[in-house]
C-alpha cells in the first residue's frame, strides 16, 4: 500500500512530498524516530517534511531522515491551529501527533492525496487502525504505519553519538526537570543522591532546560556543588552540547522527560523515575542499560494512575527513596562508549 508518485507530480517533475505532524516536545520527537525512519525507508524519493517546533531543529537534523522542518507548535500538548504550508498538496500526510478530529482536520486541510491516521475513537468503521491506550508510544506509531503496509520497527530508535566533546566526560548526570511538577522528584532528593555519589568518587553534573535554572541551582546548592556543576537553565542547552553530555556520561538519573528519552536513544545507562504514568507507556527499552523505578499504589489504574500535568509531585514518585536511586545507579553497567 505504499503511495506511488501521483500523476500530477510525474507531469510537473516535482519531487513528491510527505508531511508528518509531530508538533510536541523533545521526548515526543525521539519516540517518533522509528516511525520517521520507516517513512524514509518506504519513501526514498519523497521530500519528508516534519511539522514540529522550530526549537527542535537541531534534533531533527541529528535524526538524519527529515528533509525539511515546517515550524509548528501549540501551547502545552495541544494541536497547532494552522500549518504554514504554501506548496501544492502533499502526496501523503501522516498524523504522528494524536488521534482526534483536530489533527485529522488539520492535515486534511492540506488536501493530501493520501492520509495516514488512526481511526477516530468510537468510529471503528472509518479507515485506519484502532487507537490503543495500553501501548508504548514508540510501538503505537509503528503499528499505525504497519497497518498501512510499511515496515516499522519500534526498536530502531538509536541516534549516532555526537561529534562534539562533552564538557563533563564520565560524569553522573542528573536532570531534575520535567514539563510538569507531577513528574519532578524533589530537589532535596536529587541533592542527596548527588552528595552520596560525590562521596563515592563520582563527578556529578546537573543539566537544565529552559526555565529550569533555579531548580538545577537549588539542587547544586543543597548538594554542596559549585555553580559550574549546572549546565543550561537560562535557555535550553544547544542540542549538540546536551547530546554530548548525555552520550559520554557514566549514567543519567532523571524523571520521565525528554532527556531520559535522549539517554535511551544514545544507549547511555539511565535510572528513570516514574510517577503518574506507567513506564509501560513511556519507559526506556526493556533490554537496554536502564533501571526503571515506579511504585504504583494499591488499586491504581495500571497505565495512568495520576495526573501527568499536575502541579505537585505525584504520590507514586514520592514513594521512590534516595537509597533506591543510589542502589540502581550502582547496578548500572559501565557505558560501552568512551568517556
Amino acid at each position: 500500500m505504499n503511495p506511488a508518485r501521483s500523476p500530477a507530480a510525474r507531469r510537473s517533475g516535482r519531487r513528491p512530498t510527505v508531511v508528518v505532524l509531530r508538533a510536541l516536545g523533545l521526548g515526543d520527537l525521539l519516540t517518533a524516530v522509528p516511525a520517521l525512519r520507516a517513512l524514509r525507508a518506504a519513501l526514498p524519493g519523497h521530500e519528508l517534511v516534519l511539522a514540529a517546533p522550530e526549537r527542535l531543529a537541531d534534533v531533527v537534523r541529528a535524526i538524519g531522515v527529515v528533509d525539511r522542518l515546517l515550524p509548528a507548535q501549540a501551547p502545552g500538548r495541544g494541536v497547532p491551529r494552522t500549518l504554514a504550508w504554501s506548496g501544492p498538496p502533499p502526496d501523503l500526510a501522516v498524523d504522528l501527533h494524536g488521534c482526534g478530529p483536530p489533527t485529522r482536520l488539520l492535515l486534511a486541510g492540506l488536501r493530501p492525496r493520501r492520509l495516514y491516521v488512526f481511526a477516530p475513537p468510537g468510529r471503528p468503521r472509518r479507515p485506519g487502525p484502532r487507537w490503543r491506550a495500553d501501548e508504548h508510544e514508540r510501538e503505537r506509531w509503528c503499528r499505525m504505519l504497519r497497518w498501512y503496509g510499511l515496515h516499522a520497527d519500534p526498536a530502531d530508535l538509536w541516534l549516532p553519538p555526537p561529534d562534539e566533546p562533552s564538557p563533563v566526560p564520565g560524569a553522573v548526570v542528573l536532570h531534575p526537570g520535567a514539563d510538569a511538577p507531577a513528574r519532578r522528584w524533589p530537589a532535596e532528593r536529587f541533592a542527596a543522591v548527588a552528595r552520596a555519589l560525590v562521596r563515592e568518587g563520582h563527578r556529578v553534573a546537573i543539566v537544565a532546560g529552559r526555565g529550569e535554572g533555579a531548580l538545577a541551582r537549588r539542587v547544586a546548592e543543597y548538594a554542596g556543588l559549585g555553580a559550574e556543576a549546572v549546565l543550561g537553565g537560562a535557555a535550553d542547552l544547544p542540542f549538540g552540547r546536551l547530546a554530548a553530555v548525555v552520550a559520554r556520561a557514566r549514567c543519567l538519573v532523571a524523571g520521565d522527560s525528554g532527556v531520559a528519552h535522549l539517554a535511551s536513544a544514545l544507549r547511555t545507562p539511565s535510572v528513570v523515575l516514574f510517577g503518574p504514568v506507567a513506564p509501560r507507556l513511556w519507559g526506556p527499552p526493556e533490554r537496554g542499560p536502564h533501571r526503571v523505578l515506579w511504585h504504583p499504589l494499591p488499586g491504581d489504574d495500571p497505565l495512568r494512575p495520576g495526573d501527568a500535568h499536575g502541579r505537585v509531585p505525584d504520590a507514586r514518585l514520592l514513594r521512590i527513596p534516595v537509597s533506591e536511586v543510589l542502589a540502581a545507579v550502582r547496578t548500572l553497567p559501565d557505558p560501552d562508549h568512551p568517556a
